[in-house]
């Protein structure tokens, strides 16, 4: 899974007045949250969640800090200005190579389709599927080949099976189909 890096500085005001401070100035108050010890409060610069944030893929993050330690890490939530659309907090969960997460890949197709080609649409009813794994474990996308698929064919979760991973979705969920 590839992974995006962030530069990350600890806070010890965590305040209404001093995250209105670090917004003013282009960052983002943020949280990393580990299952066993302390919670970090830090911050980040705005532009350092572009390539996290608006893409279909999906990444495990990379803090570095300012004392030159790093730690890894998963993104969980986002909270964004209502009218504006600004990021205005971030919460990312300590990432453990030892423990099983839940991530959403997304999906790739590869190929044109036969029934595209004799005048179907693709329809992809799922973007991305969540995954539970070891993080090694993850894919960075599926890629599906649909170049075999006429009108009216679907694939189904249970056409993807991997011994490596466990779909978070029923085996008979549609992953795309070809509508005429």
């Amino acid at each position: 899974m590839k992974s995006i890096i962030i530069n990350g500085r600890k806070r010890e005001n965590l305040g209404k007045s001093s995250t209105s401070r670090l917004r003013y100035s282009e960052e983002v108050p943020c949280v990393l949250y580990y299952r066993k010890g302390e919670n970090i409060h830090f911050s980040t610069y705005l532009s350092s969640f572009r390539k996290l944030v608006y893409t279909p893929n999906s990444y495990t993050v990379i803090i570095e800090w300012e004392e030159g330690e790093k730690s890894e890490a998963l993104l969980k939530q986002i909270q964004f200005h209502p009218v504006s659309n600004k990021i205005l907090h971030a919460d990312f969960c300590k990432l453990d190579i030892n423990k099983i997460i839940v991530m959403p890949v997304p999906i790739k197709t590869i190929g044109r389709s036969i029934g595209v080609s004799q005048g179907g649409n693709l329809r992809l009813i799922l973007r991305k599927l969540l995954v539970k794994a070891f993080p090694k474990n993850i894919p960075d996308y599926f890629e599906i080949d649909i170049t075999f698929l006429a009108i009216g064919d679907r694939v189904y979760i249970k056409d993807i099976l991997n011994d490596n991973y466990i779909f978070m979705h029923s085996n008979d969920t549609v992953i795309l189909t070809i509508k005429s």
